[in-house]
Order: C-alpha cells, then structure tokens, then sequence
C-alpha cells in the first residue's frame, strides 16, 4: 500500500511525472539531478487527496493557512540556482510549507536544515519527510526571519517565501562564499535575487520575476 501510494497511479504516474519533467527542461532546467528530484519525489502526498489528481500539474496549490505548495518550475528554479555555484554541505531552508521543497533539495545537500512559522505545516511536513525517510533533513518550528542563529553559518539559504527587503540576521549568517536564494518585493513586483557573499561586499543577481506568498515574522500556534 505504501508503495502504491509513493509511486502513484493515474494522474500520478510516472509517466504523468516525466511530462513534467519535459516541461521543465524545456522552460531551461538543465541540472539532471534537480529534474531527477522533480521526477522522483511524490508531490501528490504533500497536498490534500483532493488535489492529489493536480499534483505534477506546474502550477502552486494551496496547502491551507493562506500558504501554497510552490510551482514545480519554481522549486527546481530555486534549487537549480542555489546549487549552481558548487556542492553544499549546510543550507537553511526558510519556510518549510508543507515540505516540498526540502524533499527535493535535501537529498542534495550534505544538511539541510528547514524553519516554519506556522506549527501544523511544520507538524505534517515532519511526518511527510520522515515518511521518505530523510534523515539530513532536520526541522524547526520558528521564526524564520531570524534564521537558526546556534546553527549559523551556513553555504547555502533558500528563502521559500517574499520580504520587502532581506532580513539582515539572514544575510548575517550566511558565510563567505555562501549563496542566499531569495524572492525579493511587494505582491506584483518581486524578483528571484541570488546573493552571493564575498569577503567585503553581498554579489547581487536578478534570476527574474516571482510570485510568492509573502515572508513574514513571528509565530502561528
């Protein structure tokens, strides 16, 4: 049964994950072991049964609390990005949502550590990834604007969700070298901007325009 479940039938089959796939290379994903990821995580187990059917559609769907499931495109985008300049070995992920994006990215990286505000997404995302058995993956029920300061520094920051400006403890614990991924602006005019610390100054660079639910501080019980 569980089997079943993973592997998926229907509308998510694989053949139903390979057009994705085709899809996505052929809106310019080039990185084999990000479309390996798309391909081989179940998205359909990170949204309600009832959309299950819309799972490997390219679209965000809603996971409840006013938040959203990421766009296939966009969570290998950030990905794709975000491993381009070399291999991670610690990277914090700011907005677990219902676990999507650590499912893919995990397995990339050496860590990944994950932080959400809202306590049961953090709760079902827990039990998601623990149902694929990631075991690098360590999560957190938290302010992710503050970053994981006791955690800090890391090489790798993926920030699934838009400030109006990047929060400065974000930037503080990134370390030389590091790579910030991040959605930056208002609703209707955020940009996809990869920050790259260097020993005196923050390498800024526009990867195109987003839309994100917005960032925010403080905690959802």
């Amino acid at each position: 049964m569980i089997d079943v479940r993973m592997s998926g039938i229907g509308m998510t089959s694989a053949r139903t994950r390979d057009r994705l796939v085709q899809r996505l290379r052929d809106q310019g994903i080039t990185s084999a072991v990000v479309l390996d990821r798309i391909r081989n995580v179940p998205r359909h187990i990170f949204v309600d049964e009832a959309l299950g059917s819309r799972a490997y559609e390219d679209t965000a769907l809603p996971i409840g609390f006013g938040q959203t499931i990421s766009q296939p495109y966009i969570v290998a985008r950030m990905t794709e990005a975000l491993l381009a300049g070399g291999p991670l070995s610690k990277v914090l992920e700011v907005g677990t949502g219902c676990g999507y994006q650590s499912a893919v990215l995990g397995p990339l990286v050496t860590k990944l550590y994950s932080v959400e505000r809202i306590e049961p997404l953090y709760l079902r995302a827990k039990l998601r990834l623990e149902e694929l058995d990631l075991r690098n993956v360590r999560l957190k029920h938290g302010d992710g604007t503050l970053g994981w300061k006791s955690l800090a520094p890391f090489d790798g920051i993926l920030v699934a969700a838009a400030p109006i400006s990047v929060p400065e403890a974000l930037l503080k614990q990134l370390q030389v070298g590091g790579r910030l991924i991040v959605p930056v602006g208002a609703e209707g005019h955020q940009e996809l901007i990869r920050f790259t610390r260097k020993e005196t100054r923050m390498e800024r660079e526009s990867l195109g325009s987003v839309a994100f639910v917005p960032l925010l501080g403080g905690l959802v019980g």
